[in-house]
């Protein structure tokens, strides 16, 4: 299966907290955390996550004075085995498609796994992938 979904970047202070404020007020919302990545820099972390309500979710955030960018990206299910993501990232190359940044997680036992793509070409990507045909 594979899908476009809304992810959420917020921006936050690098310091304790932060992350357990942002999950404590989703959770008292009701809104499920999906998918959830934290790049840090210096001073500041960037928090990407996918909720089930972004739409909701990117309110309440906002109420906390908190900066965001909703963007869209490529959710994928894929086999959970060694080599498929390699499958995946060759495909979209020989499509000349960049990659900008990835996130994905499995458990060993799970039979599929999760990958979120964020390329340049999103519309392409989706095509790509969604194609029947085998990778290779």
């Amino acid at each position: 299966m594979v899908r476009v979904e809304k992810q959420l970047s917020v921006f936050l202070e690098n310091r304790p907290g932060g992350l357990a404020k942002i999950c404590g007020t989703l959770a008292e919302a009701g809104i499920n955390i999906l998918a959830l990545t934290i790049h840090d820099t210096v001073d500041h972390a960037i928090i990407r996550l996918l909720c089930d309500r972004p739409v909701k979710a990117l309110l309440i955030l906002e109420q906390l004075g908190l900066y965001i960018l909703e963007s869209d990206v490529i959710v994928y299910e894929l086999e959970n085995k060694p080599g498929a993501l390699a499958e995946v990232a060759r495909k979209l190359a020989r499509a000349d498609i960049n990659i900008e940044y990835a996130y994905c997680s499995a458990v060993p036992d799970q039979g599929t796994g999760c990958l979120v793509i964020r390329a340049d070409e999103a519309d392409r990507t989706l095509e790509l992938l969604s194609e029947n045909a085998p990778f290779g």
